[in-house]
């Protein structure tokens, strides 16, 4: 494990593995350099890459300088950046994505971007969220209601049946998800704005002009698949590829070889 530390003062963790151009993951919502789906990624992309994941500010091995703001996790996927030597390519899961858009859109040095199901919801195929839906999580942060605040998020957030979260609560992951359910506030930051049934705004990733990759699983609802294909459309280089069986819980094996040849 190696740390950089970011314009605010705080600490980052990161790992990295493999040689070649450096490839950042970014996880979405509750994932860590070791908790999630991008960690099963790493051995399949180190044989081409320099693949490098790190802890999101208020996760694993990390700090949490407050208050927050996306600005600040911009500034942190800069400073791994200039870790990995000055210029990197990115991968974003999730709510990832949506930082990573952010974050390249802000000026990040970034020769290549790749995104996997960012939950938006640009049309009437679910229900839209409401712009105060992260300000409600924070209240349950600030209440203790760290429970609470996992099941909202999976429910209201991601959509998932309520039983389906209720068995959550049974298995080993649950208290991981418990300790890090307040950095959800600041994934629905990120993405809220965007999930209001609405198309996006014209223009509104302009400064993305480099080739851009945008995936999604061919049995994820159709609100997601349809998200994913307007994102597609509105950035200036960008394409968009359906992977055939997979869900928003992607398989690596299939993930992998998608990924191995556009960043090639």
């Amino acid at each position: 494990m190696k740390r950089v530390t970011s314009k605010d003062g705080t600490s980052i963790a990161y790992d990295q593995a493999g040689q070649g151009p450096a490839l950042i993951l970014v996880d979405g919502a509750f994932g860590t350099r070791t908790f999630g789906p991008n960690g099963a990624l790493v051995p399949l992309l180190a044989d081409k890459f320099s693949v490098i994941t790190y802890d999101r500010r208020g996760r694993g091995e990390s700090g949490d300088t407050k208050p927050y703001a996306v600005e600040r996790e911009i500034e942190d996927l800069a400073a791994v950046i200039e870790a990995a030597g000055g210029a990197a390519m990115l991968y974003g899961i999730s709510s990832g994505g949506g930082l990573v858009l952010e974050a390249v859109n802000a000026g990040l040095p970034v020769t290549k971007i790749a995104l996997y199901e960012i939950p938006y919801i640009t049309d009437e195929t679910r229900k839209p969220l409401p712009d105060n839906f992260p300000a409600h999580l924070q209240e349950l942060v600030e209440a203790g209601k760290n429970g609470e605040v996992v099941k909202e998020f999976m429910t209201k957030g991601v959509n998932l049946p309520g039983f389906v979260v209720t068995m959550m609560r049974f298995m080993p992951a649950w208290p991981k998800l418990k300790a890090i359910a307040p950095t959800a506030v600041y994934d629905m930051t990120i993405v809220n704005p965007y999930q209001h049934g609405k198309p996006f705004p014209a223009g509104i990733w302009s400064n993305l002009k480099m080739p851009a990759l945008v995936i999604s699983g061919g049995k994820s609802p159709a609100w997601m698949q349809n998200g994913m294909k307007s994102l597609a459309k509105v950035l200036p280089n960008a394409s968009h590829r359906t992977l055939e069986g997979q869900t928003h819980i992607v398989k690596p094996e299939a993930l992998a070889p998608v990924l191995k040849e556009f960043f090639s």
